[in-house]
């Protein structure tokens, strides 16, 4: 767990996620509600729903890095191990 953390919250890893969760959480948003978008009918509940959107990709993308950070990490320390 204290691995896991040490690459989520990298900066690198924050930052690749931040923009993800922009990029993807924007599309994700327009699809799911266009039409209150397009009638301006955005109340609070869509307005939290479509914040809550760009936490999927937000997620996503902090997972599969810092689960690649742990991988490369602990295939260097194998690698190092067999010297």
């Amino acid at each position: 767990m204290r691995l896991f953390l040490k690459y989520a919250t990298s900066r690198v890893c924050v930052g690749r996620a931040c923009k993800v969760a922009l990029l993807v959480g924007t599309v994700l948003a327009v699809i799911n509600h266009y039409d209150a978008i397009l009638s301006g009918t955005l109340g609070a509940t869509t307005i939290l729903k479509m914040l809550v959107t760009y936490a999927v990709p937000y997620s996503v993308s902090t997972f599969s890095s810092a689960m690649q950070g742990i991988h490369m990490e602990l295939h260097d320390q194998e690698t190092e191990l067999k010297r």
